[in-house]
This record gives C-alpha cells, sequence and structure tokens, in this order.
C-alpha cells in the first residue's frame, strides 16, 4: 500500500489579542490622553476671555484706579520679572451658617528688584490688605476658575495701591486649598 504523503497541520493561530488591535488601542489611548491634557490646560491656566470687562472696571474704580490693569504683564516689555514670596495665608471665609477655610499661598510677580525691597518694608500692609480681601470671600465665587482669576486680579491691584510705583505684574498661587 503506498502511502500517501499528509501535509503537516496549518500552525495554530496565535494566542492573544492579534497586533491590529494593539496598534489601535495604543493610538486611541494616545489620542484621549494629549486631549485630556488639552482640556486640562484650558481649564487651569489658559485664556481669560470669557471675564467682564465692566466687572474689571468696577473692581479698578473701587480700588482707587482709572483704568483696569493689564491682565497678568499682558504687553509688558522684558522677560518674567523677580518674585515675591508672600507668607502662605490662613483666613475664615465669609461663608455663614458654615465655618470655612482658605489656605493661601502667593507669589507675585514683580518689574524689578527694587519693588522686592518696597514690599519687604511694607509686609504688614501686605499682608492686612491681602488678609482683609481673602475674608470678604465666599468659598463658591473662589473655587471656580473665574473667581480664581478675579482674585489674582484683586489681588494684583490692592498690592500695586500700597506702592508708590505699581510694580506687581502679576500674583501666582502655588497653595490653594478651601476646606
Amino acid at each position: 500500500m503506498a502511502e500517501t504523503e499528509t501535509a503537516p497541520p496549518p500552525a495554530p493561530a496565535a494566542a492573544g489579542i492579534p497586533l491590529k488591535m494593539v496598534i489601535i488601542i495604543v493610538a486611541g489611548t494616545l489620542l484621549l490622553g494629549l486631549g485630556g491634557a488639552f482640556a486640562a490646560f484650558k481649564l487651569m491656566g489658559g485664556d481669560h476671555k470669557g471675564e467682564d470687562p465692566k466687572a474689571e472696571a468696577t473692581v479698578a474704580k473701587e480700588t482707587g484706579h482709572g483704568e483696569p490693569e493689564a491682565k497678568h504683564g499682558a504687553g509688558k516689555a522684558g522677560g518674567p520679572g523677580a518674585i515675591y514670596d508672600v507668607e502662605p495665608f490662613i483666613v475664615n471665609l465669609a461663608d455663614t451658617p458654615e465655618v470655612r477655610y482658605l489656605k493661601l499661598t502667593i507669589k507675585l510677580e514683580l518689574e524689578n528688584q527694587d519693588a522686592s525691597a518696597e514690599l519687604a518694608n511694607r509686609v504688614p500692609q501686605l499682608r492686612d490688605t491681602i488678609l482683609v480681601l481673602l475674608t470678604s470671600k465666599d468659598a463658591a465665587s473662589i473655587r471656580t476658575t473665574q473667581g480664581k482669576f478675579q482674585l489674582r486680579d484683586e489681588i494684583t491691584q490692592r498690592v500695586n495701591s500700597l506702592l508708590p510705583k505699581p510694580a506687581v505684574r502679576a500674583a501666582y498661587f502655588t497653595d490653594f486649598v478651601v476646606q
């Protein structure tokens, strides 16, 4: 009897996920990560386009400035200014009947180093003006992104009103906790 040659059995399919599926999953994850990072950037520190210019003018008049300040050094010549560290604040907020606290650490960007010496000579006035402002706020108003931007602008304007010549470009929050 003649033996017929039989073809070897086909190789079993690779176990697991096909390469094409892995590539699709990796690409999708990468796109979602980039989209999430973009959204977080826009929410945390993006543009100030949604702010109300009338509210800025009202704040400027209340603090004694004839015109609203430029936003965070926009249009100023030169690079980043000197940074002045302000000791942290822990204050009671104006919420009633609940007791709410705000822990806030601020760094001020200055036009020049001379302004740093001027602020160092006025630490009690600096802390007082910021404390009075912070204790007038409630948790709901400062939790929003727009509320934080408004608070930064108000701090900048009030600190500049203490100085003979406005020298604070911007206020930056390095610690912001509401409890």
